[in-house]
C-alpha cells in the first residue's frame, strides 16, 4: 500500500476529485480528512468512505480561521499530515473581461489562489517531514482562453505559489507540485459546458473532445490516480513541477 498509515488532507473532498481521490487515498491504506462547505455534498461523501479512517470537516478554504480550527481538529484524530491535497474550486462565469462581474472574479482567486496560499500557510506546520503537498490546478493553467478571465488567472497563479512554495519547503523534503486535469466528466464541467454551448453555438463537450488528442474527457478516478503518484514515494524525487493529466489537450 503506497500510502500505508499515512494521514492525508483533501480540501473540497466533496467533489468529484476530491472524493476519487479520498477513495484512492483509503484503498491505498492512508486515514483521510475530508474537508469541504457544510451540506449535503459533504454528508453524503462521508457516508461512502469508510468510517474508521476518514473524518469530514467543514471548512471555507478562504476563511483563515476556520483553516486552523480544520487542521487542529485533522491532527487530533489522525495524527501530523502526510499529504495535503489542496482541491477546493468554483467556476466563476463565462463572459469577456470588459464584462466579467468584478465580485465573481474576486470569488474565483478568493477560492483558487487564496484557498491554497492558506492550505499552505496552515498546512505546512502540521506536515510531517518529507511529506507531499498537491494543488488541483488545471490545463487551464498552462494556457489562455476567452471568456473564463477569471479561473485562468487564478490556475496560473496557483503555479506561481507552487514553485515558490516548493522552494521552502525543500528544507524539510515536503515536495510540492501542481497536478493540472483537462476537462473531466463531472458535474463541475458539465455545468461550465451547458454555459459555454450557447456561447459556442455548439455542444462544448464535443468542442473539447476535439481539442484532446485521447478523444475524450477523464474520468475523475484517473485524475485521481495522478493525484496519489504525487503524493506518493513514486515521486520521491519530484518537485515544483506541473503534472499534466489533460490527455494532451495542452500539447
Amino acid at each position: 500500500m503506497k500510502l500505508h498509515d499515512r494521514h492525508a488532507l483533501i480540501t473540497g473532498g466533496a467533489g468529484s476529485i476530491g472524493l476519487a481521490t479520498a477513495r484512492v487515498f483509503c484503498a491505498e491504506g492512508a486515514s483521510v480528512t475530508v474537508a469541504d462547505l457544510p451540506g449535503p455534498a459533504l454528508d453524503a461523501a462521508r457516508a461512502t468512505l469508510p468510517a474508521d479512517r476518514v473524518r469530514a470537516l467543514p471548512l471555507d478554504v478562504t476563511r483563515s480561521s476556520e483553516w486552523q480550527r480544520t487542521i487542529d481538529d485533522a491532527v487530533a484524530t489522525f495524527g501530523p499530515i502526510d499529504v495535503l491535497f489542496s482541491n477546493a474550486g468554483n467556476s466563476g462565469v463565462i463572459a469577456p473581461v470588459v464584462d466579467y462581474p468584478e465580485e465573481v472574479f474576486d470569488s474565483v482567486l478568493a477560492v483558487h489562489v487564496r484557498g491554497a496560499f492558506l492550505a499552505c500557510k496552515h498546512g505546512l506546520p502540521a506536515m510531517r517531514d518529507g511529506g507531499s503537498l498537491v494543488i488541483c490546478s488545471s490545463v487551464a493553467g498552462m494556457r489562455g482562453d476567452p471568456g473564463v478571465s477569471a479561473y485562468i488567472t487564478a490556475k496560473h497563479a496557483q503555479v506561481g505559489l507552487m514553485r515558490s512554495v516548493s522552494k521552502e519547503a525543500a528544507a524539510r523534503r515536503i515536495r510540492v507540485n501542481t497536478v493540472h486535469p483537462g476537462p473531466v466528466e463531472n458535474e463541475f464541467q458539465k455545468s461550465l459546458e451547458q454555459r459555454l454551448s450557447a456561447v459556442l453555438g455548439e455542444n462544448a463537450t464535443e468542442f473539447f473532445n476535439r481539442m484532446i488528442p485521447l478523444g475524450r474527457h477523464a474520468h475523475a478516478d484517473e485524475i485521481a490516480r495522478a493525484v496519489l503518484w504525487l503524493a506518493s514515494d513514486d515521486s520521491s524525487f519530484t518537485t515544483g513541477t506541473t503534472l499534466m493529466a489533460d490527455g494532451g489537450m495542452n500539447v
